[in-house]
């Protein structure tokens, strides 16, 4: 398929990317954490807290199912842990081209330090928890990926054009323009 899919850490900019890259792409962008919330008529953070996280994860598992049924090429933001089940890695492949947004611990705390909204950061030393997590995380994103872009320091607009840039080089994507 010919959608563009971009996984990260939590914080990454995949959300805020994809919007950007679906306007210089004329592609209609989906994130999977608002697909799952409007299914579910809830938000992340209650269906972690009601459901727990393996059954959150379970849902990540169908939207992609879901997504593979459509012939729509898009931009498609990921929640951060979705490429970690296996079987989620090998849909991201069928759906398209993978874009890894790389970022730093230092720069995922600034970013989400007074955002009541993730559920994983709701303790006691959320950094230590950010790099504990992108501990676990980074192979996982790096072997996932098709594409790898450094987030750090560079605005939308460079983050952007160098995405596109990558992607033509690539020729995984046919239609890139910009």
């Amino acid at each position: 398929m010919n959608n563009i899919i971009l996984i990260g850490f939590m914080g990454s900019g995949k959300s805020t990317t994809g919007i950007r890259l679906s306007y210089r792409l004329r592609r209609a962008v989906e994130d999977t954490d608002k697909l799952i919330e409007k299914k579910a008529g809830r938000s992340i953070s209650d269906i972690f807290k009601e459901d727990g996280e393996p059954c959150f994860r379970r849902m990540e598992t169908e939207c992609l199912r879901e997504l593979l049924q459509s012939k729509e090429e898009r931009i498609l933001a990921t929640g951060g842990g979705l490429p970690m089940e296996k079987e989620n890695q090998a849909l991201l492949k069928q759906l398209g081209c993978v874009v890894y947004l790389r970022i730093t611990p230092k720069s995922v705390y600034e970013r989400l330090k007074d955002d009541q909204e993730r559920p994983l950061l709701q303790c006691e030393e959320p950094l230590a928890k950010i790099r504990s997590l992108m501990e676990q995380r980074t192979l996982v994103y790096e072997e996932a990926a098709d594409i790898t872009v450094d987030v750090d320091g560079k605005d939308m607009e460079e983050i952007t054009a160098e995405i596109i840039q990558k992607l033509k080089e690539s020729g995984k994507i046919e239609n890139i323009g910009d």
